[in-house]
């Protein structure tokens, strides 16, 4: 189906769009261009919004607001997208089912009506550096990409613009997947551990939540997946399409792997070296992972130079060890993204000395005890703000060889004291970073408004 023949079949029908956010905003705005009756629930009140000009805008475009708590109640439309925050089973949903409405996401319909090869990534850690990798490696290369999903832009509504030779990038998160029935032409899973079992029902749902990346793929499609994941690694045998596996520790004879400090393409027989990891800007072993699993879901679209040439200037992507500012000698780095044990511990090992770690936040009901020993050997003191302080402190205090002498542990009120608290136990030479290892939602709407107030507090640092 086509977005033109989508968009005829909506005629007539009535819309439910659940959440009045930046992601929905455009799709709201095209639905009502066309003459959809839509309407618009949010759980927030016309009083708390804080975009009166949005919503008057909505309403004068002839959409029906419904705010408030009860903004689930008595959904009856013939089409409902959910917002990928909210689960697909939840009571108003199978009401609305059982009534006759189809529940279905953004997502879910932009698979079915892109024109062009659509190339998405998903994983617990590096999703969005591999996605962004991916996608400006293409751009370099010379094609018209069009990036979205859980970054960038909402795509369906720029459907229209697609062209067949153009290319989709994705980053899809397990809420995104849970529900979806197609694949994309290139999957890439980047590595898999326990994440969001605050909103999924166990590990069990959030593991089959990204496999429906590439469920769905034909014989001809390929999916990319981590060979030092046990998780992932265990995918190949399900994989419907062509594997290809990238590994950083063990030796494959067909797939991406790394020699002799460069990366390599090895296929038929032969050993093809594309990028040697000294030419990588940006710090950290995660991240020559995150580049073997973009030269691996990019093989034979691009040529090497150009990664070699995107590789040496690319920085990174905002709060991901991104440098803040060295002040009186102390580097800062925020790391606000790392909201999980393996984000952190992968951050840890980025650096060659022993940091300052702020760490601590919302709590998603996940396991610490992985996180303690890469605290012991990779942290000279830690401060700790927020929920999960207190598991962060028994991972590190449980851990062999925990010394307290060695690693002393402090807790503060909020952020600001952490980061005022860091500044003060900091020498010369030392590192400073914000790792949560935890969600932002205890103090934060997300973990981007946390990393801009880190990078606010530390640049008002006397």
């Amino acid at each position: 189906m086509t977005f033109a023949e989508y968009l005829t079949s909506l005629q007539n029908k009535s819309v439910a769009i659940i959440g009045i956010g930046v992601s929905n905003t455009p799709w709201l705005k095209l639905l009502l261009r066309r003459g959809i009756a839509v309407t618009a629930c949010d759980r927030a009140t016309r009083e708390k919004f804080g975009n009166d000009a949005l919503l008057d805008e909505l309403e004068a475009m002839g959409a029906t607001l419904k705010l408030g708590p009860d903004y689930l109640d008595g959904l009856d439309q013939d089409i409902i997208f959910r917002s990928p925050g909210i689960r697909p089973d939840i009571p108003a949903f199978e009401a609305a089912k059982a009534r006759g409405s189809l529940v279905t996401s953004e997502m879910e319909v932009f698979f079915h009506v892109c024109p062009c090869k659509k190339i998405a990534v998903t994983g617990s850690d590096g999703k969005t550096t591999t996605t962004t990798i991916i996608a400006k490696v293409l751009e370099a290369a010379g094609y018209t990409v069009h990036l979205g999903g859980n970054i960038g832009r909402p795509l369906l509504p720029d459907t229209e613009q697609m062209q067949p030779e153009d290319v989709a990038v994705l980053e899809l998160s397990s809420f995104q997947l849970l529900t979806m029935d197609a694949s994309p032409d290139i999957a890439v899973v980047t590595n898999l551990a326990p994440n969001h079992l605050d909103i999924h029902k166990g590990m069990e749902e959030y593991v089959a939540a990204k496999k429906n990346i590439f469920r769905y793929q034909a014989a001809d499609q390929k999916v990319v997946l981590n060979r030092d994941n046990a998780i992932t690694n265990g995918f190949a045998a399900e994989a419907p399409g062509q594997v290809t596996l990238f590994s950083r520790q063990n030796p494959l004879d067909e797939g991406v792997v790394l020699e002799d400090g460069v990366i390599c393409v090895k296929k038929a027989g032969e050993t093809r070296r594309v990028l040697p990891v000294k030419d990588i800007l940006i710090p950290g072993v995660h991240n020559v992972e995150n580049y073997m699993a973009a030269v691996a879901a990019l093989d034979g679209l691009v040529e090497d130079d150009v990664f070699r040439q995107f590789a040496a200037s690319f920085g990174g992507v905002e709060h991901r060890i991104e440098l803040v500012q060295v002040r009186n000698g102390v580097k800062y780095y925020n790391d606000s993204i790392a909201s999980s044990p393996s984000r952190t511990i992968a951050g840890l090992r980025s650096f060659h000395q022993k940091v300052i770690l702020i760490a601590g936040g919302y709590d998603k009901h996940i396991p610490y005890d992985v996180l303690g020993p890469d605290l012991v050997a990779h942290v000279k003191q830690m401060v700790l703000t927020g929920a999960t302080a207190g598991k962060i402190r028994a991972a590190a205090e449980n851990a062999p060889g925990y010394d307290p002498e060695q690693l002393p542990i402090c807790e503060t009120e909020n952020l600001a004291a952490a980061v005022q608290k860091a500044a003060e136990l900091a020498q010369p030479g030392d590192i400073v970073i914000l790792s949560p290892a935890s969600a932002s939602f205890d103090q934060f709407k997300n973990f981007m408004v946390r990393g801009n107030v880190f990078k606010q507090l530390v640049n008002e640092l006397p």
